[in-house]
């Protein structure tokens, strides 16, 4: 059996042999992408283009009823009075694609439009549709212009809802596509050889796996290196990685002691080696300003591609969510917790809750990174009376996250300072694997979306998702209280 290119493969297959080939011989679960994730984005953002095309027409065929689409194609092409048409399948050389909209010209001829749910051009873009300008023109197209169609993240909703002509940028690519075509020909056979070979290629990791895309193979090409592979140790530059491999050294653990690294770096061999903590002896005194008596807060936001509230941009960052506890100086905890209800522009009461929350004490409030600092100053800056009061509770901000990564580190924790790996590296018995529902900043965000967007009208599932917000967010500052807790005690043990 001769496999076929199609555009996705031959961008797999520019990425890496291994990805084409594990794409077309063993490739994962066909599954419909989950509410709020980059592919779904990007198809409610593909529909919505659609709009820019009156009368367009959409081939509806699925991707394995390549001939009917085809046929379906030619026969709109063939209809003056379709002005545009959405999938539009067509085959030249061995290679199937579909073009996202494919627009009639007034002046004759046909236009490639390539929509993407990106902010801007990127150079992997212009790869993409070169592909696509292949097969067209091969095809035998009167193909006269070429355009990307982007999120214009300059757009600000009005309040009479979205104008989609704004909403997309139309940017000309047509150069661009030219010079990248000058190339694609001579690249076909490789990609032909590797997709039809009988056995895997061989192709090391490296930063390929996350370029353009995140490999979903990562797991299986990396099942034989060391759980200490010299790839996880941070910021490892390229010509370190290049003296370890002509070393013939995999793992951190073996890495000798006269090899050059950062401080950092030398902490992390030496804990993995010995399999013990390392603590600097100055971590009481980074800690004297962190109380107790604290806060602990943590935030969660959204960034819907597709704004849904007046005044605001594609993308911007909106906080729907905090979650607070509070420790006493005799060790009493208490929490407090604000979820917006997914109404309306949930900033503001986001804002004014927090405010009151955090009033008539002066204690520190802890974080774990500069994301709640930055989340306030633009609270700050789009309701100006709220500003001092803000600018108040930004004052008070500790980030503990520079002293774990200064000061401390748990070979338990693997290669991150994450709070999900810190915690439940330094805190016996504190995990996050009684979290089925939402596990992460993101999985949060893509429920809450589901919730203010008003795609969710089952009673039922809305209030599954707010407990699993609210738990969840609550789970991240009881882990900072906990670590807290954790960096204190391990102070005590070094002074």
């Amino acid at each position: 059996m001769t496999f076929h290119l199609t555009k996705s493969r031959y961008m797999a297959g520019l990425q890496c042999p291994r990805r084409l080939w594990l794409l077309v011989h063993e490739p994962p679960p066909d599954e419909a992408p989950a509410p709020g994730t980059p592919l779904d984005i990007g198809q409610e953002i593909g529909r919505k283009a659609h709009l820019l095309f009156p009368g367009g027409v959409a081939i509806t065929e699925e991707p394995w009823q390549h001939d009917q689409a085809a046929a379906r194609t030619s026969a709109l092409m063939a209809n003056p009075g379709v002005p545009a048409i959405f999938q539009a399948a067509f085959e030249f050389d061995g290679i199937r694609i579909r073009v996202d909209v494919l627009e009639r010209l007034a002046s004759g001829g046909w236009g490639l439009r390539e929509v993407k749910s990106s902010g801007r051009l990127k150079d992997h873009h212009i790869d993409d549709i070169a592909v696509q300008a292949y097969v067209l023109r091969g095809a035998g197209l009167d193909l006269r212009s070429i355009e990307l169609l982007h999120v214009n993240t300059a757009y600000v909703r009005g309040a009479n809802g979205i104008i989609w002509p704004d909403y997309f940028a139309q940017l000309d690519v047509g150069e661009a596509v030219a010079v990248a075509l000058a190339d694609l020909p001579d690249r076909l056979p490789a990609l032909r050889q590797c997709l039809n070979g009988a056995t895997l290629p061989d192709a090391d990791p490296g930063a390929q796996c996350n370029n353009p895309y995140g490999c979903e193979f990562w797991d299986r090409c990396t099942q034989d290196r060391p759980s200490d592979w010299i790839a996880y140790m941070p910021r490892l530059t390229q010509v370190q990685a290049d003296n370890l491999k002509a070393l013939g050294i995999e793992a951190i653990s073996a890495i000798p002691p006269d090899f050059p690294l950062t401080a950092r770096q030398s902490v992390i061999r030496d804990a993995i080696a010995t399999g013990r903590a390392v603590v600097a002896p100055d971590l009481a005194r980074l800690l004297r300003v962190y109380g107790p008596p604290a806060c602990y807060l943590d935030f969660e936001a959204m960034m819907p591609p597709i704004p849904l509230y007046a005044g605001t941009r594609p993308y911007q960052t909106i906080p729907f969510q905090w979650s607070l506890h509070t420790l006493s100086g005799d060790g009493a905890l208490h929490h407090r917790a604000f979820l917006a209800d997914g109404d309306g522009d949930p900033r503001r009461a986001f804002a004014e809750t927090l405010i009151e929350a955090l009033s008539g004490t002066d204690v520190p409030v802890i974080v774990y990174s500069a994301y709640e600092q930055t989340r306030l100053k633009e609270l700050a800056a789009a309701f100006p009376d709220l500003r001092d009061p803000l600018a108040a509770v930004i004052a008070r901000l500790k980030d503990l996250l520079p002293v774990v990564r200064g000061a401390v580190y748990v070979p338990a924790a693997g290669f991150s300072n994450s709070i999900k790996s810190v915690g439940p590296a330094l805190c016996t018995g504190f995990t996050y694997d009684d979290l089925d529902e939402i596990v992460d900043g993101m999985a949060a965000a893509a429920a809450f979306l589901q919730l203010a967007s008003g795609s969710l009208t089952d009673v039922a599932e809305i209030d599954r998702l707010r407990v699993a917000l609210l738990r969840y967010c609550h789970h991240d500052t009881l882990a900072m209280v906990e670590l807290h807790r954790a960096l204190m005690r391990l102070a005590d043990k070094s002074g």
